[in-house]
């Protein structure tokens, strides 16, 4: 893997600060229904590891307030926690919580601002950074922070992870706003009592906000989720369409307790939904146990799945790409693989 080394971010202009201070860091946290997502206490992690005071923020409607708040405050590594209820942030959309956050760090001596690289942050931390004009570091796989000159230094896939990036954010930029890809960090946990100081913060008003929350549409399944899943079973392009391709993989994730997944190739055909994408611009995942069949192994899936702990791969093909990073290859037919791989573990067990 290329790693570079040639990104320095600093101010446009330059500027006279005190003696650096202890990193103070701000860090968002995303939740459904009370339940933080598992890809905000990664993000808590990140955090943690700039070596300073963590300070949560989190927004929710009246009805799930007090669960928000409850799992929240018993995380592990955070000091504070900002809460604010309304029922704007029930469902929150961008241009209603940016005032917020904008007033939260301008009346503050936040050093960094930290979020999951959630489709909701990516809209959310550029905007307030634009308005602070304050640069924003995307997708950081680390974090370190130098006490001594107060600079902190990241690094970041590019060029769909064949590439690593290390990025410098000077001590003369104030704020610093970064979000983190879960599948780097481990998930903070939680204690058995609040260890967090708690505030609430008076919502602030967007006045006429041009979007709105209309629904939110979940695939439910009884299998595990897949971007946070230790196994997952994913086919490909040879699958031929949507009933083979559950058919052929679902028995084979019921044995082993695995989420399924799928390449970009099966998705467009319609094979499998659009949730279970495995790639630059599906879920990044890094499972336990990766098994990857029919799947020739595009840059583009393989951004999303090769920091997995053990890749099996079967393909018929033996030039696939996708054995390149497999620390298990078969050549053969799925079609022959995978039924004759279920019944023994079905016999195993």
């Amino acid at each position: 893997m290329l790693r570079l080394s040639a990104f320095r971010i600093a101010p446009r202009l330059a500027r006279t600060y005190a003696s650096p201070a202890a990193p103070n860091a701000l860090v968002f946290l995303e939740h459904r229904n009370g339940v933080l997502d598992s890809s905000s206490l990664s993000a808590l992690t990140a955090a943690t590891q700039l070596g300073g005071q963590v300070t949560g923020l989190i927004l929710s409607g009246p009805e799930s307030s007090a669960t928000a708040i409850e799992n929240a405050s018993k995380l592990k590594g955070l000091n504070k926690l900002i809460h604010s209820t309304a029922d704007t942030y029930k469902s929150p959309v961008v241009e209603a919580v940016t005032p917020l956050l904008k007033q939260v760090l301008s009346d503050s001596t936040y050093t960094h601002v930290v979020s999951a690289t959630s489709s909701f942050a990516k809209s959310l931390l550029p905007r307030v950074a634009a308005l602070l004009d304050a640069p924003q570091i995307s997708d950081i796989t680390s974090v370190e922070h130098d006490a001594s000159s107060n600079a902190t230094t990241f690094t970041r896939p590019i060029y769909a992870g064949n590439a690593i990036a290390t990025v410098k954010a000077s001590s003369s930029i104030p704020i610093k706003f970064f979000t983190v890809r879960s599948t780097s960090f481990a998930a903070a946990l939680s204690a058995d009592v609040a260890e967090a100081s708690l505030e609430t913060l008076e919502p602030v008003s967007a006045g006429d906000v041009p979007t709105e929350h209309l629904k939110t549409s979940l695939t439910k399944s009884d299998r595990p989720e897949l971007g946070t899943a230790s196994r997952i079973v994913s086919g490909g392009r040879p699958l031929k369409d949507a009933k083979t391709f559950e058919d052929t993989l679902y028995p084979l994730a019921d044995v082993l307790g695995a989420a399924v997944g799928a390449s970009r190739a099966a998705v467009d055909a319609g094979y499998a939904d659009n949730s279970l994408q495995v790639g630059q611009t599906g879920k990044v995942v890094a499972p336990e146990l990766y098994m990857a069949f029919g799947i020739s192994g595009a840059i583009q899936h393989l951004a999303g799945m090769k920091d997995s702990k053990l890749i099996v791969a079967v393909n018929k093909d033996p030039e696939a790409p996708i054995f390149q990073i497999a620390d298990v290859g078969l050549v053969g037919d799925l079609y022959q693989v995978i039924p004759e791989l279920t019944e023994k573990l079905k016999a195993s067990k």
